[in-house]
């Protein structure tokens, strides 16, 4: 009798659990929710259970029905930016939803130089952490949620994590890059920012996409795409999609942006198209396929060797992808590496070339930073090669992007003749026009020109506005440096 008594007392307990209703970790107090858009509200409550949702904003009542095993979604129309609000859920008992902002919704993915907080790493500092971490109370409109990494074999419906106001303790532990980012949006668009960021330090790109994403990229090595790096769960392929992205994807957002890359030296010759396939599934898992998804070029870093093109390599992946998606961007960084630390302090300026690039291509704000320019084309005269590039114009007194001339010898440059053999070169601006001029007394008929492609190089060719030159090479030897 006592068995029969402490079996109904389980089954009682196991159904009051099963119908209290329940939300996945990313809907919580303190969140922003995406303004002007029809927004996902999703949980789980008792099966074929009633559940409705009442936002403030409008007071507008919507309601659902649980599915067989519990799981329930529905859209709501949020207003224009602004808060905070609540939402009321109930399938009969009540749970409210606090302190809701409405504006902008970003989530902020990569590997450690994405992950790297505010304070740094250990021994690793972030230039003007302090000054940060001291104000950030006074940006109450950003919320931020942090997913820790979180591998899985199968995809997963939650995550761990909660929303945090901006205070000096959560800006301290939260992505350097995203908040910079996030900080800068909130300034020059002065409303609600919600900033989203799982990241795994160490991990190369493919395990953010699903198996079959990888399946079905065309003309990569399939064999060095399914084998881990690293012997780490994390660094199997697919895992951190299920454990880190699958449980968020249903929570609407405005757009990406993404800093890693240094993880798949092993196949640069196939980063672009993995990328490509990665921005493509995102995009399908949000259901939104034009979603801005904006990068940060690799950063200057010794690795296997200073004068060794192996990261170069996955920079000029990072930009061959660039050709193939929509509704895209990368900042460059050549200026901004740290010949001792692999994760640079200067991150302030990756957020804010991020925050310009979102600006002005997502929110068509002008006046902010205009892109980096890129070699166009180059014609080799006798002995010196003749640049060109985008985004420079020639002398006129308001020009934007102009080359700035008055920072001494122009560094990075390199020539080769028919002998493929690489030597130092100087490079000569020439005043008022979009040209430049490189040679070496020892190429006497260049046939080759390369600028900062080198794993560590002192570049310094930056426009008046403070964008470096990309690095660029006119050859195809993989196998020279």
């Amino acid at each position: 009798m006592k068995r029969v008594i402490w079996l109904a007392l389980f089954v009682c307990m196991v159904l009051s659990l099963w119908g209290k209703i329940r939300l996945p970790s990313i809907l919580g107090d303190n969140m922003v929710l995406q303004r002007s858009d029809t927004v996902n509200i999703w949980g789980w409550a008792a099966p074929s259970q009633n559940v409705t949702v009442k936002p403030s904003w409008d007071n507008r009542i919507y309601t659902t029905k649980a599915e067989n095993n519990g799981k329930w979604l529905l859209q709501i129309q949020t207003p224009e930016a602004g808060g905070p609000y609540q939402i009321d859920i109930s399938d009969g008992e009540l749970l409210t939803l606090k302190d809701i902002l409405i504006g902008e919704v970003w989530i902020c993915s990569g590997q450690s130089n994405m992950e790297m907080p505010v304070h740094g790493f250990y021994g690793q500092p972030v230039v003007g952490s302090l000054e940060e971490i001291v104000e950030a109370s006074q940006y109450p409109d950003i919320r931020m949620f942090t997913l820790p990494p979180t591998p899985a074999a199968e995809p997963q419906d939650d995550c761990r994590g909660s929303w945090l106001k901006s205070t000096p303790e959560s800006v301290r532990d939260f992505s350097a890059v995203g908040y910079f980012f996030g900080k800068n949006l909130n300034k020059v668009l002065n409303i609600p920012i919600g900033l989203i960021t799982p990241n795994c330090g160490g991990i190369a790109i493919e395990p953010w996409m699903t198996a079959e994403a990888i399946r079905e990229t065309a003309g990569i090595n399939q064999k060095l795409a399914f084998t881990p790096q690293v012997q780490t769960e994390a660094a199997n392929a697919s895992y951190l999609f299920n454990g880190m992205i699958a449980p968020i994807r249903n929570f609407t957002g405005r757009g990406f942006i993404w800093y890693q890359g240094e993880s798949n030296q092993h196949n640069y010759f196939d980063y672009d198209k993995l990328q490509v396939s990665m921005v493509n599934l995102w995009r399908k898992e949000w259901k939104n396929e034009d979603m801005p998804f904006y990068y940060v070029q690799l950063v200057p870093f010794p690795f296997d060797g200073a004068e060794r093109i192996s990261l170069s390599l996955v920079i000029e992946a990072q930009y061959k992808a660039l050709q193939h998606i929509s509704n895209a961007g990368i900042v460059a960084t050549t200026d901004l590496g740290h010949f001792t630390c692999i994760h640079p302090p200067r991150k302030k300026e990756i957020g804010q070339r991020l925050a310009a690039l979102a600006l002005r291509k997502t929110y068509q704000i002008n006046g902010v930073l205009p892109d980096a320019p890129m070699i166009d084309k180059v014609v080799f005269e006798g002995n010196k090669a003749v640049l060109t590039f985008k985004g420079v114009p020639d002398y006129s007194p308001a020009a934007v992007g102009s080359l700035d001339f008055y920072g001494g010898e122009l560094r990075g440059f390199e020539i080769a003749g028919e002998d493929r053999q690489f030597y130092p070169a100087k490079a000569l601006l020439i005043q008022g026009q979009n040209r430049m001029e490189v040679m070496s007394e020892k190429v006497s008929r260049p046939v080759a020109v390369r600028y900062a492609f080198k794993n560590y190089h002192d570049a310094n060719v930056m426009t008046t506005e403070g964008q470096p030159l990309v690095p660029f090479r006119t050859d195809h030897w993989d196998d020279v440096y």
